[in-house]
């Protein structure tokens, strides 16, 4: 039992590093990234010798492998609420939701709002560029605003000037 028990431990640890480094390095945050695989494959050794060296009872394989899954899934959910990084939200709205701008402006967002013809009539575009710990608080804001406004959101690169630059 302790040697299932430390699988676990150790399976879930390393590649919920594993995931949350992956996600750094994406995000351009090299240095701790590679501090952290320093710590990552050490821990990746230990639990790969004890799943080794006790082939013999095959349920220490499978717990190993089930928890790799849990580790990415542990992982993936560590790196959404750092929420690093920022993202650049598109939020389209009929022609009488035209004040969503100033709104949101009120609200400390930065908006560059221009007009659109969609199928059906004129529409609003909204770009905001926000960090992305506020963004399911923007989705709120703009859908409490205009509930059947068409929102999508990416993840800038780079980016140089205007609001958020000013703000940072």
């Amino acid at each position: 039992m302790t040697v299932i028990l430390s699988i676990i431990v150790l399976q879930i640890t390393y590649v919920t590093m594993l995931s949350v480094r992956f996600i750094l390095m994406v995000k351009g945050i090299r240095y701790v990234a590679a501090m952290m695989s320093a710590v990552e494959i050490g821990i990746y050794v230990i639990g790969f010798k004890l799943v080794l060296d006790n082939l013999n009872n095959p349920l220490n394989l499978l717990i190993y492998c089930l928890s790799y899954g849990a580790g990415v899934l542990l992982g993936v959910k560590i790196e959404e609420r750092l929420a690093i990084g920022y993202i650049t939200v598109q939020i389209t709205t009929k022609e009488e939701y035209g004040d969503l701008a100033d709104l949101l402006r009120a609200k400390g967002y930065g908006v560059t709002r221009w007009a659109g013809d969609g199928r059906e009539g004129r529409r609003w575009v909204h770009n905001v560029v926000l960090p992305r710990r506020r963004q399911q608080q923007l989705y709120r804001d703009a859908i409490e605003i205009d509930p059947n406004c068409f929102i999508v959101s990416y993840e800038p690169k780079a980016f140089h000037g205007g609001f958020m630059t000013r703000k940072m």
